[in-house]
């Protein structure tokens, strides 16, 4: 990859590279090479004069500190605190015994300079994490690679090529995008970025979503075939970035950009409708978030409730544990946004492919199927109290429901109502003020909880399916794993017959269902859930007005037929034909105007 050269001669030819498709949206725009000093390697140096090294190093801590709490500052500002604790965690680092001062030790007792001291230890820092066992963890290198490149650029006093040196619209193309060099681009110029490295799971993927900005990641080498000024075509959706496009190349982007800004403004027309079919069947639209702040806009959106709030992106990418203010403070913002409509705050979900360093869980053989969500949390209940308080305070502010997940059997149901029932008569002899009365439901992602519906339905106020987790426990396969990624399909027949024993247990005892797995975002599964009749469906929000403009043009009683034959089919490709012609049949619908 070349950094700040000339664009190309325009004959060299088209080159097509494929990455990870991490944030939808199609661009075409001029490269932007980034290349900072800090990512230079150098070789390795020994110094005679140890003090003064030590000295250089501590006042490019200082600085480095200083650049990283006005980042912080601009971060909340601009994306939310949530945001800012990514780089809060990067301060916190600097004072971690096993970062910073190991860097000390090495100028005062093996006699290496600064830059090479803050190298060798960022180096071996950051191959700690990439040697871990799941992705979340392995990505948290970049993190420690950001805050090493800060201290070596503030060692050399050469900051390098610099995202503020962007004037015009670009696409940025780097080996890597870190979370401080992220939350600075500007997104009236970027127009989107591609990266050789990074994963969907990285900071970089979770704020490229948050900022709307069309991302590729993890282009690998073909990167190295783009010079700085080269003309680009980027699909953020398919992870597909095309090299010096040719002018046809460029007109079918640029109609495809048309295409999607008109398909929004179609689907916008929905935003203000419910989601009622033909004959009268109306469901709840509601949206997934994993911070408050995605739940400012939301009303406008089109979202009639939060379904699901993963509490969990507080606890992670950060030194130690949220306290209870604070905790606090970010459930009472994303109730207070939703202006009285439910928010369904989900308790901590941790383990399998998310670790907490802190809280030193051991390596296990099977994560996913070990030490988990409520396992945890019972166990742990120092950290599901402080929760459960921080939860019910913040329920006076808004319409909170809570509910618990990887539940495997009422045993486990009953020891959490228990903690909650606890918590709940403390605040009270404490005159602190909640809600009256919080609905309390279990997330239903593991079989035998969608076996036992029925008598889990006598107890809970509510289900949420979480069909990501619910397939694959039912079909035994690990949804992170490529080679088996074929047989993750939540249109196989047997998850298809769990839930509607789920929904069919609810209706009975007149309690409701919700469903906040990606299933409740397809608009091709959407007729098979009318027909089960699934009440509450919980969605990127992005997917909320197409799912509404599906159940608006969708007859109920058709939809019932339709799931009766499914229910007696044998394998997913059958039942996915079936819905294929189904919604093939499907009138146009309405605009989506009153």
């Amino acid at each position: 990859m070349n950094g700040g050269g000339k664009a190309v001669a325009p004959d060299m030819p088209e080159t097509i590279i494929q990455g990870l498709g991490v944030s939808e949206g199609v661009r075409v725009g001029k490269a932007f090479v980034y290349a900072p000093a800090r990512a230079i390697a150098d070789d390795d140096r020994k110094t005679d004069r140890p003090e003064l090294e030590t000295e250089k190093l501590r006042n490019a801590k200082a600085a480095s500190v200083s650049e990283l709490e006005e980042l912080v500052l601009r971060t909340a500002e601009k994306l939310g605190e949530e945001r800012a604790v990514i780089l809060k965690g990067q301060i916190s680092m600097l004072n971690d015994p096993s970062f910073y001062p190991a860097m000390e030790k090495l100028i005062a007792a093996e006699g290496w300079t600064a830059e090479t001291a803050v190298r060798k230890v960022t180096a071996q820092t950051a191959a700690l994490f990439e040697s871990m066992a799941n992705d979340y963890m392995r990505e948290r290198a970049a993190d420690v690679r950001d805050i090493g490149g800060r201290l070596l650029g503030n060692v050399r006093g050469d900051k390098g090529r610099k995202l503020s040196d962007i004037r015009e619209e670009v696409i940025l193309v780097a080996d890597d995008l870190t979370p401080s060099d992220t939350v600075q681009l500007d997104k009236s110029l970027v127009l989107g970025f591609v990266t050789r490295i990074g994963g969907k799971t990285s900071h970089t993927a979770i704020l490229a979503n948050s900022l709307g900005i069309a991302a590729i990641l993890g282009a690998g080498d073909g990167i190295d075939a783009i010079r700085d000024g080269d003309p680009l075509a980027i699909d953020g959706a398919t992870g597909t970035c095309v090299i010096r496009p040719e002018p046809s190349t460029v007109d079918a982007y640029r109609e495809r950009m048309e295409r999607q800004e008109e398909a929004r403004q179609r689907l916008q027309a929905f935003a203000g409708q419910e989601a009622v079919t033909t004959d009268g069947f109306r469901v709840e639209i509601a949206a997934n978030i994993g911070t408050p702040e995605e739940a400012a806009g939301l009303i406008g959106r089109g979202a009639e409730a939060v379904g699901l709030y993963r509490t969990e992106f507080l606890f992670m990418s950060r030194s130690a544990m949220p306290d209870e203010d604070e905790q606090y403070e970010a459930y009472k913002a994303a109730a207070e946004a939703m202006q009285g409509r439910p928010v369904v705050i989900r308790t901590l979900d941790v383990g399998g492919d998310k670790e907490l360093p802190y809280l030193s869980v051991p390596h296990e053989m099977n994560p996913f199927l070990g030490y988990r969500a409520i396992r945890l949390c019972l166990d742990r209940q120092d950290l599901f109290v402080t929760q459960l308080r921080a939860i019910l305070r913040a329920s006076a502010h808004g319409t909170i429901k809570i509910m618990f997940p990887m539940i495997s059997g009422l045993a486990e149901w009953r020891r959490a109502k228990a903690v909650y029932d606890n918590v709940r008569a403390d605040l009270l002899r404490d005159h602190v003020p909640i809600a009256d009365r919080i609905e309390l439901g279990i997330m239903v992602e593991i079989p035998s909880a969608a076996l036992q519906a029925d008598r889990f339905a006598k107890e809970v106020d509510f289900f949420s399916i979480g069909t990501n987790d619910l397939v694959q426990y039912t079909v035994a396969v690990d949804r992170m794993n490529e080679q088996v990624a074929g047989l993750y399909d939540y249109f196989h027949p047997a998850v298809i017959r769990l839930i509607k024993r789920v929904i069919d247990a609810s209706v009975e005892r007149g309690i409701w269902t919700g469903m906040c797995g990606s299933m409740a975002g397809d608009p091709l599964a959407a007729p098979l859930l009318v027909g089960l009749g699934l009440h509450e469906w919980s969605m990127a929000p992005s997917a909320m007005q197409k799912i509404k403009r599906e159940v608006r043009r969708m007859d109920r009683a058709a939809c019932q037929e339709l799931a009766e034959r499914i229910l007696d089919m044998d394998t997913p490709e059958e039942v996915r034909d079936a819905l294929e012609r189904f919604q093939h049949r499907l009138p146009d619908g309405d605009t989506g105007q009153s």
